[in-house]
Formats: structure tokens, C-alpha cells, sequence
């Protein structure tokens, strides 16, 4: 994994930030991949779980820890808990879980819950009650605005489309575009889905990007299983002076092929067959995955 280093704001240097167009491997392509086989091994002895949320954040998670995330400076708020396990492969493959502990998610008395509590390690804040963490982000921002230390880190905000159907969503959304809080950004992962169905079935959010335009964000829509997409997204994101937002159009089935049609996204079964086959779908040796990764 590669980290990027901000030198001033909005500005962003990054270490073999995978342009592909110099030859060189992007490597959110693989992390990507490994996020998805970690999800995969996490639920996989429960035979249910939260894996199309890693499914659909996977790309999202693997652009913003290659090439702009920094560890140690930037904050990450990951405000639907039930995501929390996209982190939980981020930090692993960062060196910052072991794979003991992800064999324990989910079980009772876990460190690694399988949704997040004010006990998840390697995030800033995670919630249980879905819609606060932006609220929660904007505080940091101000906070550092007050303290003098604006520019000096970005907050990055993982947020679900089901989210914005709640009201706090919006009034955080209203106060950081007023102050104009740049150093919150938003991954807002729009995979239309959500425990009672389709988002697009239970409320009209739509159009998404012209609703944080109008509370003066500044606003990014993708392909949010196209890593360069994303990353070009991100950088546009970083030099402007407003908060941003980068929605990504994304399924919650998405990589794995061996998914029935009809397999509920918000909550995938994945009895011991269909396991052995995600995993075998996913685990390729590293010499393939890293060719899979040339443009």
C-alpha cells in the first residue's frame, strides 16, 4: 500500500499512485481484489453477513489508501457501522490487524464487531445509528479550523446513500457548506440498497449531486468501480475549496462472479459452497492479480 503526502492545501503528491497511463499498476485494482477476499474470510464461517457492503465500497476504499489517505494525519469516519469491515481489510492489509483477529469478527467478545462501536480500532469514528458520522466529521473540521490547524489533514467521510434519507445527514451537509469546511471530504457510496430493499423503492434521493450542490458542495459523480474514475474524482476533490462530496455509482454484488442474481446485497448468505467459491474466485496468485492490473 502507498500513501499520498498533502503539501499544502488541496495539493497532494502521492508514491506509485498507479497511473496506468506511464505503464505502471494501479494498485487499488489489487487492493480492491484483496479487500473483497478479506470480506470473503471474514463472513464466510458465519454464512451471512455485511460482504455487499465491502463489495460495493471496494474500490472507493482502495483508491483513497493508495495515493491519498495518510495514515497517522488524516481522519477516516466511517459512518454506516455495517461498512466497517472494508476497514477492517484495509487495516490488515496496511499491517495494522492480524489475521487472528479477523478470524474472530463478529463473534461475541470480538475486538473486530460487525458493526461499528466507539471501540472499533483504526477509524476516527464509526457509528451505529446510521446518518452521524458527517455531523461528527464536520466537528473535526471546525475543531481544527478553531485550533489553527486548518489544511493541515482531511477528514474523509465514507457515507451510505440509505443514510441521506435521514434529516442530520443534511443539516451537517448545510453547515459545512455555509462555513465552507474544505477539509471534509465525502466517499458516498450510492449502491441503492438497503436493509427494506432498493433505496430507490423505499425513498426518491434523487438527483443526488444537484441536492449537495445546492448546499454548496462541491461535487464529484462516478463509476465507483472504476479506480481511475475515482482517483481523478478524489484530485479534483482535494483542490477545491469547499467541502466535496464523490458519489459513486456502485452494486453491492459487484467481483464476484460465483453471487447468484438474486442474492440480497444488504445482507449476503454465503453458506459453505458458495464461500469455497468466492474464495477460490478471489485468492489468485499475486504474479496474476498483478497482471490484471495493467492497463
Amino acid at each position: 500500500m502507498t500513501t499520498g503526502a498533502r503539501s499544502g492545501h488541496g495539493t497532494t503528491t502521492t508514491a506509485n499512485s498507479g497511473d496506468s497511463t506511464a505503464g505502471r499498476p494501479d494498485p487499488a485494482v489489487d487492493l480492491a481484489r484483496r479487500i473483497r477476499l478479506r470480506a470473503v474470510q471474514m463472513v464466510a464461517p458465519h454464512g451471512f453477513g455485511y460482504l455487499g457492503q465491502a463489495l460495493s465500497g471496494a474500490e472507493q476504499m482502495a483508491v483513497l489508501h493508495t495515493g491519498f489517505f495518510r495514515r497517522g494525519t488524516d481522519r477516516f469516519v466511517c459512518s454506516p457501522g455495517h461498512y466497517i469491515i472494508a476497514a477492517y481489510a484495509v487495516a490488515r492489509e496496511a499491517g495494522e490487524l492480524t489475521d487472528e483477529q479477523l478470524a474472530a469478527y463478529g463473534q461475541d467478545g470480538a475486538e473486530l464487531e460487525a458493526i461499528g462501536t466507539e471501540r472499533t480500532p483504526g477509524v476516527a469514528l464509526t457509528c451505529g445509528s446510521l446518518a452521524q458520522g458527517l455531523s461528527g466529521a464536520v466537528g473535526f473540521a471546525l475543531a481544527d479550523r478553531l485550533r489553527g490547524a486548518e489544511g493541515e489533514r482531511t477528514t474523509y467521510v465514507l457515507v451510505s446513500d440509505g443514510e441521506v434519507e435521514e434529516g442530520q445527514t443534511w443539516e451537517a451537509a448545510l453547515f459545512a457548506g455555509h462555513h465552507r469546511l474544505s477539509d471534509v471530504v465525502v466517499l458516498l457510496d450510492a449502491n441503492d440498497s438497503q436493509v427494506d430493499g432498493p433505496v430507490s423503492s423505499i425513498t426518491t434521493i434523487e438527483p443526488l449531486g444537484d441536492k449537495w450542490r445546492a448546499f454548496g458542495w462541491h461535487v464529484e459523480e462516478v463509476d465507483g468501480h472504476d479506480p481511475a474514475q475515482i482517483r481523478a474524482a478524489l484530485d479534483r476533490a482535494r483542490d477545491d475549496d469547499r467541502p466535496a462530496v464523490v458519489i459513486s455509482r456502485t452494486s453491492t454484488v459487484h467481483g464476484l462472479d460465483c453471487l447468484p442474481p438474486d442474492a440480497d446485497g444488504h445482507f449476503i448468505k454465503l453458506p459453505a459452497p458458495l464461500a469455497a467459491r468466492a474464495l477460490a474466485e478471489l485468492d489468485v496468485p499475486d504474479e496474476l492479480a498483478e497482471n490484471e492490473t495493467h492497463a
